[in-house]
């Protein structure tokens, strides 16, 4: 008997009997199966840090991000979105994009300033789990329907694939040297605190409902040349993608002003309720 079976207690003139429960459809736990899967990537990451193999900890990091990325569209396209698959979605994400990330880091090189390199690593993680509670919050508050293309801070995928970018550096042709340990200190608790900021960035949420038929060739195209460049050259796309991101945080900064602006003239002239 499962322990956490429900029961009817019964009474004085007969014993409990067990309630049957209704099977669980496929559909309700192939998105939570993903998210486990990530998860495993997360924490295998750690792994390959410890055993000092950190080309094989970035890629499980980033293969935990496109895992990421997917489970939460099959929950919604499947309709089996339910606040379990959120709350699990979000264990994951602290291990995979805040635990493991950090660690490598901190074995990779900030280990060697010692306790400064441990409280930057411990500011990151921090930063994190704020920014996932901050996230769990949010979903429950009633937001106007463009704020679904913005996200509040940088996402925890995305902190975990830009706090690697010195790594990523050394693996396309930069060695190690003096002043890399404090370079990447400053960076890593930069990119923590751009978690917890309040900077509007883009979110891939609205990405792939509808877009425009003129868009359709160069989308495919683009994608296609992305993956082939991550395979022929990853660390140099990495790098060059972790920048391209960088640069376009003004840019959804400006674009979320915008919209903001626009919404405003819109209540105010009556057009919204």
């Amino acid at each position: 008997m499962s322990l956490f079976q429900p029961f009817d207690p019964g009474d004085e003139n007969g014993p409990r009997r067990l309630i049957p429960r209704p099977p669980v459809p496929l559909r309700a736990v192939l998105p939570s199966l993903v998210t486990l899967v990530a998860l495993c990537a997360g924490l295998t990451s750690i792994r390959m840090t410890v055993e000092h193999r950190y080309e094989t900890a970035v890629l499980l990091i980033a293969a935990a991000a496109v895992l990421d990325g997917i489970d939460g569209r099959i929950a919604r396209f499947l309709k089996s979105t339910s606040r379990f698959g959120a709350e699990l979605d979000s264990i994951a994400d602290f291990v995979s994009f805040g635990v493991a990330p950090a660690i490598l880091i901190y074995v990779w090189s900030l280990g060697s300033l010692k306790s400064l390199g441990w409280i930057a690593v411990l500011i990151y993680v921090i930063c994190a789990a704020l920014r996932l509670a901050r996230f769990n919050v949010a979903l429950d508050a009633d937001k106007p329907d463009w704020h679904g293309g913005f996200f509040v801070g940088v996402p925890a995928p995305a902190a975990a694939l830009i706090v690697l970018l010195p790594i990523y550096l050394e693996l396309v042709a930069i060695p190690h040297g003096f002043l890399t340990a404090p370079v990447t200190l400053v960076y890593t608790v930069a990119i923590g605190l751009l978690m917890v900021s309040r900077v509007p960035t883009w979110s891939g949420k609205l990405v792939g409902r509808r877009i425009a038929r003129d868009l359709v060739a160069p989308l495919f195209v683009g994608g296609v040349l992305v993956v082939a460049f991550l395979v022929s050259f990853p660390w140099e796309t990495m790098s060059a993608l972790t920048l391209a991101y960088l640069v376009c945080l003004p840019l959804s900064w400006r674009s979320f002003q915008r919209h903001a602006r626009g919404a405003t003239v819109a209540k105010t002239s009556g057009d919204i309720p």
